[in-house]
């Protein structure tokens, strides 16, 4: 036969089933529908990643899949694919695994392959959303170290910190939230911004006492009851203070021994400031002999201690009988020294050996508890000997302020400038 008869008989063939395809579709539906249902399922699995070995079939709406995958997860995903096609009411999934080691190292070839691929493409992006947050840091730095322009700064040298502190991290967090947005990671950012609260949540009960101490810090640093330097005693512990950190209030002993107390046993707890007050009192008791004179002791006590260098004339010196006694009369003595020039431990120690020098030259006595039977010998002996009598004041006496751990304390405030939150020399408000 001819061969353009053949082609010509072809396409009248052609032609004739084109012509009666709808009016076997109107006689059979099912048919319809399973070819429009198949149809759609076929494109959306040669679409899907790992599964274009994956066959379908549809009759009387049930679909069966069949072939191969590499992935536990793309034969369900292909399952789910089916289960979604309009037309389909039940699904037969036959898809096995793929043993071949050979199909599984080209599939993971080509997975790595694209995926370095993505990453070359998104290169550009990657390396400008790097720049956003080197400049975000820049930024943060830049505006916390001028926070007067700003208008934040204050005489509080930790809320300087914290401010700076504060406008750091949230320069830098925006900057990293534009770099994510930038790279199509807003479900990230989203995810970020939502767990926030909740992570911020565990962290505060898992971190409750560091917060404590934290925030303790912040409410010490406002109020300023101390500065470096001062002598203070906190609960059941005297010192000097070094610093104030985020976390704990630094002193040293009296005795050279560093000493951390969290801060929120500092802020909790009674607070004495011994050089809030440049005047300081101090006081000792002396007994005499019941048969002395009060008055006489009184007047010569507070004569000899006014005398004494470092004992102010205003608060003068005082006294009080604090007791009387068979076993003597108790004259208990203050003065008040100015810590800012003189010790207090010394000057109190010089005024009471002037007080008692002054008692010895006036013939005023202790009490006294053993009695001797002198006689005449040892009476005249005794008259003849010069008992020693202690001077009523002697020159040159050392009453300045104690210096003796001042280095160990200056040492420990240069070791803690970078935590510390108080500003050495400045006064509180």
């Amino acid at each position: 036969m001819n061969p353009l008869r053949q082609h010509l008989i072809r396409l009248l063939l052609l032609c004739l089933l084109s012509l009666a395809a709808p009016v076997l579709a109107a006689a059979d539906p099912v048919a319809a529908a399973d070819a429009k249902a198949v149809a759609v399922l076929r494109t959306q699995l040669a679409a899907a990643e790992g599964l274009k070995n994956v066959t379908a079939t549809v009759e009387a709406g049930v679909a069966r899949l069949d072939g191969t995958v590499l992935e536990l997860e793309q034969r369900k995903q292909a399952g789910d694919i089916a289960t979604a096609v309009p037309g389909v009411t039940s699904v037969q999934n036959a898809i096995t695994l793929d043993s071949n080691l050979h199909n599984r190292f080209l599939a993971a070839y080509e997975q790595v392959t694209g995926k370095l691929l993505k990453l070359l493409a998104a290169l550009p992006l990657l390396v400008f959303a790097a720049l956003i947050v080197l400049a975000a840091v820049w930024l943060g730095r830049f505006l916390a170290r001028r926070l007067h322009w700003l208008r934040l700064r204050s005489d509080n040298p930790y809320m300087n910190n914290l401010v700076r502190r504060t406008i750091q991290t949230v320069t830098v967090l925006v900057g990293i939230l534009l770099a994510l947005d930038l790279l199509g990671a807003t479900s990230l950012v989203g995810a970020l911004l939502g767990s926030a609260g909740l992570v911020g949540l565990a962290l505060g009960f898992a971190f409750k006492d560091i917060a404590e101490n934290y925030i303790a810090g912040i409410l010490l640093s406002m109020q300023r009851p101390f500065s470096p330097g001062e002598h203070v005693k906190i609960d059941a512990y005297e010192g000097k203070i070094v610093a104030l950190t985020s976390r704990a209030t630094l002193l040293l002993t009296l005795d050279g021994n560093q000493l951390r107390l969290p801060n929120a046993l500092v802020f909790k707890s009674v607070l004495l400031n011994y050089s809030q007050n440049p005047n300081r009192r101090f006081e000792f008791v002396i007994t005499i002999d019941g048969a002395q004179s009060i008055r006489e002791a009184q007047t010569l006590g507070t004569a000899a201690m006014a005398r004494v260098e470092g004992v102010l004339v205003d608060p003068a010196p005082s006294w009080v009988v604090v007791d009387y006694t068979p076993n003597g009369t108790g004259l208990r003595y203050y003065g008040w020294v100015d810590q800012r020039v003189n010790d207090l431990g010394k000057v109190r120690s010089e005024a009471i050996r002037a007080v008692k020098a002054a008692y010895a030259r006036a013939g005023i006595e202790s009490p006294r508890t053993v009695y001797h039977v002198v006689t005449s010998r040892e009476r005249g002996q005794a008259e003849d000997a010069s008992a020693p009598v202690e001077p009523l004041h002697d020159k040159d006496i050392d009453t300045s302020v104690n210096t003796d751990i001042d280095d160990q304390l200056a040492a420990a405030q240069r070791a803690d400038e970078g935590r510390n939150m108080l500003e050495p020399g400045v006064p509180p408000p």
